[in-house]
C-alpha cells in the first residue's frame, strides 16, 4: 500500500506534533519538580511561621552545603562546628552547626533536644532554624540564621589574638535587657524551660548588635529536675564561671540556675573581665568583695570613663542579687526586667 506524499507528511507531522507536545509536557512536569525542590531548598531563608516550613536536609546535601566540611568555621564547641554558608541559588548566608556526637548517647540527645526546642519556639530574640538534618548514625546538623557580629564573648574579651572592639555602655546595656526578654520567654512556657548555659559566648549580636539567645542542647523543661547522674557522681552541665553553686552542690536545676549565670554575664558586662580568672577564681569571687570599695575601679576601662555610674551601681546590686547562695531569694526575670526597665534607661533608648 503506497501512500500518497500529501498524506504521508500529514501523518509525519502529527506525529511531530505529537512528540513535540509529550516532550513539552515533559519538560514542564520536571521543571516544576524541579522548582519545586529548589523551593524546598530555599523555604529556610523565608520565615516560618510553623514548624513543618522548616526544612529537612539529607546528610549527602549537608555535606555538600559544606563543602565537605571546609567552609569557613565561625564557631566552634566541645562537640559542634559552625560554618558559613550559603543556601544554593541565594547569597543570604547561614550557620550550619554540625554535631559530631559519636555514638554517645547524650551527644545525640543533646542535639536532638536542641532540635525539637528551636523547632517549637519563635521569638525574636532566639536563633531562628532554617532546617535541619538528622539521618545521620552519629553526626547531626542544625541550619540557622547567620549573625555577622559574632558572639558578646567576642565583643567583650576578643577572639584568637584579635584585640575587643569597644561596646559602648548603652550597648551593653540593651543587650542585656534584650537577652531578659528571650529568658522571660523561656522561663513562661508551658512548661517551663531552663536554658542552663547563659553565657556571653551565647549570646550572639546581629548587625546591628540585637540580641540572640542560642545552644539549646542543655535546657530543662518544668520548674526544676535533677542532672544526670553516672556511676553514683553528678555530670553537671553548664559553663565554668556561670554555673550555679547550688545546682552543682545538689543536682537541682531552675529557673533561678539561669538567673545565677545571668547575675555573672552582668558582672562580666560590666568589667570587661573573663568569668574565670587566671588564678581560676570565678568573677562572683574576685568582684563581690571589692564592691564595697565602689565601683569606678572595677568598670572596664575600654569604657574610658563613658557610663552612667548610677545605672552601674543599680546594675552591680542586681548582680548580687541574681547570684545570691539561695535561689529563692534571687529575683525572677519579670522582677529583672522590670528593675531594668525603671533604673536602667540605657537598656531601653533604642528597645520597644
Amino acid at each position: 500500500m503506497h501512500l500518497s506524499l500529501p498524506l504521508a507528511i500529514g501523518i509525519v507531522s502529527i506525529c511531530a506534533l505529537i512528540l513535540t507536545s509529550t516532550l513539552l509536557i515533559l519538560l514542564f512536569l520536571y521543571l516544576r519538580c524541579h522548582d519545586h525542590r529548589r523551593k524546598d531548598r530555599t523555604c529556610a531563608l523565608e520565615k516560618a511561621e510553623t514548624k513543618d516550613e522548616i526544612c529537612r536536609y539529607k546528610w549527602a546535601e549537608i555535606e555538600l552545603l559544606t563543602g565537605n566540611f571546609s567552609m569557613p568555621v565561625v564557631g566552634q564547641g566541645g562537640f559542634s562546628t559552625v560554618y558559613l554558608c550559603t543556601l544554593p541559588g541565594s547569597f543570604e548566608p547561614i550557620a550550619v552547626k554540625v554535631h559530631r556526637c559519636g555514638g554517645g548517647e547524650r551527644l545525640l540527645r543533646a542535639f536532638r533536644q536542641e532540635l525539637e526546642l528551636l523547632r517549637k519556639i519563635k521569638h525574636p530574640r532566639i536563633v531562628r532554624l532554617h532546617g535541619f538534618s538528622d539521618d545521620h548514625e552519629e553526626e547531626g546538623a542544625l541550619i540557622l540564621e547567620y549573625l555577622p557580629n559574632g558572639s558578646l564573648h567576642h565583643k567583650l574579651h576578643g577572639n584568637q589574638g584579635e584585640s575587643a572592639e569597644v561596646l559602648t555602655w548603652q550597648n551593653r546595656m540593651r543587650i542585656l535587657f534584650e537577652l531578659t526578654d528571650a529568658m522571660e520567654h523561656l522561663h513562661s512556657m508551658d512548661p517551663p524551660i531552663v536554658h542552663n548555659d547563659i553565657t556571653s559566648t551565647n549570646v550572639l549580636l546581629d548587625c546591628q548588635l540585637s540580641t540572640k539567645l542560642c545552644d539549646f542542647g542543655s535546657v530543662s523543661a518544668g520548674f526544676s529536675a535533677a542532672v544526670c547522674r553516672s556511676g553514683g557522681a553528678s555530670v553537671a552541665v553548664g559553663s565554668p564561671g556561670y554555673i550555679d553553686p547550688y545546682y552543682l552542690r545538689t543536682g537541682l536545676l531552675s529557673k533561678k540556675t539561669d538567673v545565677y549565670s545571668f547575675g555573672v554575664l552582668i558582672l562580666e558586662v560590666i568589667t570587661g573581665l573573663p568569668v574565670v580568672g587566671s588564678d581560676g577564681r570565678n568573677l562572683k569571687a574576685q568582684i563581690l568583695p571589692c564592691l564595697e570599695g565602689g565601683l569606678q575601679d572595677l568598670m572596664d576601662p575600654s569604657l574610658n570613663g563613658e557610663y552612667n555610674i548610677d545605672e552601674a551601681v543599680q546594675m552591680a546590686a542586681l548582680a548580687v542579687r541574681c547570684t545570691g547562695l539561695q535561689p529563692g531569694l534571687r529575683p525572677s526575670m519579670v522582677e529583672i526586667r522590670a528593675v531594668m526597665r525603671e533604673k536602667v534607661r540605657s537598656a531601653i533608648l533604642t528597645v520597644d
